[in-house]
């Protein structure tokens, strides 16, 4: 049997692994275009991204931790032993897709996790579908705000800079491209740490160390280390699909796709909607590339990303289930 203080405890660590392994398969992300186009090293790319991704939380606060908290699954219904099942489905799916170089959702993986674990427990009456379909619906519409406005930007820096000499604009969206690939990384921390944060704020409230739902600063600086550690030490094999194998990445394609996501990043994160960073960064890449030719998009590739992007779900959700049934019988 499992005292209670241990499952508490086992969350936790749980938890900040997940984050550390969210930061480390999702580095691609924020740093696959500034590697691909050689504006920085891959080691200067993940010290940046790992400190911006810290700074999210000054900024933006805890809105999508609370929607984690609150907005998946009942909170009167939630258990040790269910976080534990959702923390190890989204663990091992994220493995998974990160040995298979596939650049998936660590969020919908956490969600996943919690809705299986959840109705393994007790049925489909404890998710709160409202909260769910949002979810499920912006699995759609992130990457496609992503795309719409990597294309936006694109057609409108190709006109601005119709009769400038490429190396000269080569030159100038260097510079340009460390500052969205920075704006990015803020809105990825904000938007993937804060989903950690939900869940150990839950395993307190339910482990009695609190005695409502919220988010203690020390879960805040914890959540966001994590996943600044996990993106500094990077995915490099998530790297070479996002940079080479969706479609070919120069300093303006990089700087146009980093913009829109960041956007897209920001303002999901302003209302409190968890998105995917993975799902809004491939779509604004292929977003570039359909706007200069749609032939340069590989869109196997894409295919290959966009069935990943769907199982990620009821994969999880699965691997959710069975683990909480594991749990259930040791706690």
């Amino acid at each position: 049997m499992l005292d209670i203080n241990f499952s508490l405890a086992l969350v936790i660590f749980l938890a900040l692994m997940f984050d550390f392994l969210n930061g480390f398969h999702d580095a691609a992300n924020a740093i696959a275009t500034i590697v691909i186009s050689r504006t920085l090293t891959p080691f200067q790319a993940v010290i940046l991204a790992g400190f911006a991704n810290f700074i999210g939380y000054f900024v933006f606060g805890v809105a999508i931790a609370k929607m984690i908290g609150k907005g998946v699954v009942q909170i009167e219904t939630i258990t040790l032993p269910l976080l534990l099942g959702a923390l190890i489905g989204a663990i091992l799916w994220n493995i998974l897709t990160w040995i298979w170089g596939l650049p998936t959702s660590s969020s919908h993986a956490l969600i996943g996790g919690l809705i299986g674990s959840g109705i393994a427990a007790s049925g489909l009456k404890v998710i709160v579908w409202e909260g769910v379909l949002k979810i499920v619906l912006f699995i759609i519409v992130a990457p496609l705000l992503g795309m719409i406005g990597s294309v936006i930007f694109t057609f409108l820096i190709l006109f601005l800079f119709r009769k400038a000499n490429p190396r000269n604009a080569t030159k100038i969206f260097k510079p340009l491209q460390l500052i969205s690939a920075t704006c990015y990384s803020v809105g990825h921390g904000t938007n993937d740490a804060q989903k950690t944060m939900g869940i150990i704020s839950l395993a307190l409230f339910c482990g009695g160390q609190t005695t409502s739902f919220d988010v203690p600063q020390w879960v805040i600086f914890s959540c966001h280390g994590a996943i600044a550690l996990g993106t500094m030490f990077g995915g490099w094999r998530i790297v070479k699909t996002m940079g080479t194998k969706i479609t070919k990445i120069h300093a303006l394609e990089g700087f146009c796709a980093e913009t829109a996501a960041a956007l897209v990043l920001i303002g999901t994160a302003h209302i409190g909607i968890p998105v995917s960073t993975t799902h809004v960064i491939a779509g604004s890449i292929m977003g570039v590339g359909t706007v200069e030719r749609a032939g340069k998009v590989r869109w196997i590739t894409a295919r290959k990303i966009l069935w990943a992007w769907l199982l990620t779900i009821p994969a999880t959700a699965a691997c959710g289930a069975l683990s909480y049934w594991i749990f259930a019988l040791l706690h």
